[in-house]
């Protein structure tokens, strides 16, 4: 459930750092900007341009990368076919071994994801972000179950995409690590 009279904006280059107990709405917060909640009262809008706005939920939806709770890994696949299929539906053309690799997966590529540990099923649901090119990345909890290591690297990821000029929206448990502002629900 949304609450009532939040009120943010985002700009290039920034994340927003979304905290509160559970229940408080982060998840359905993250929905909403996404475009897969309905949002009762008042107006979510991206302003690509000073005259270029988008408050469409159904346009927003195709502008963002999501990393939400449920991870959409096809356990008889393998990493690799998980990604190629991802980029094939979603028609992006990032590399799927670069992505691997930069997240400690290249190893793996042709293991059936059924056999991955939770972490790494969390990495391999992060590395869709980094071959489908989208400037806003809406992050629910991208650190939960994922070791020291692995964290540093999600860290690293989300720090070089901000500073390409991209947005990060992430909702978290713990400190993200990173410079960001705040944005505290109850």
């Amino acid at each position: 459930m949304l609450q009532r009279d939040i009120n943010f904006s985002v700009s290039s280059g920034e994340i927003l750092s979304i905290h509160g107990p559970n229940g408080a709405g982060k998840t359905s917060l993250l929905r909403a900007i996404a475009g897969l909640l309905e949002v009762p009262d008042g107006c979510i809008a991206f302003r690509l341009h000073p005259h270029d706005i988008i408050a469409n939920p159904e346009e927003r939806i195709g502008m963002v990368g999501w990393l939400g709770h449920q991870d959409g890994i096809k356990g008889e696949l393998s990493l690799r076919e998980n990604l190629q299929f991802h980029c094939r539906y979603n028609r992006c053309f990032g590399s799927v071994q670069d992505a691997l690799a930069s997240l400690g997966l290249a190893d793996l590529q042709d293991l059936p994801a059924q056999y991955l540990s939770h972490g790494q099923r969390r990495r391999l649901a992060f590395a869709r972000l980094l071959v489908n090119a989208r400037s806003l990345w809406l992050l629910d909890e991208p650190l939960s179950g994922i070791d020291s290591r692995g964290k540093a690297c999600v860290r690293q990821h989300i720090q070089r995409h901000c500073e390409m000029g991209g947005i990060a929206v992430v909702a978290v448990h713990e400190p993200l690590g990173l410079k960001s502002a705040s944005l505290e629900l109850q």
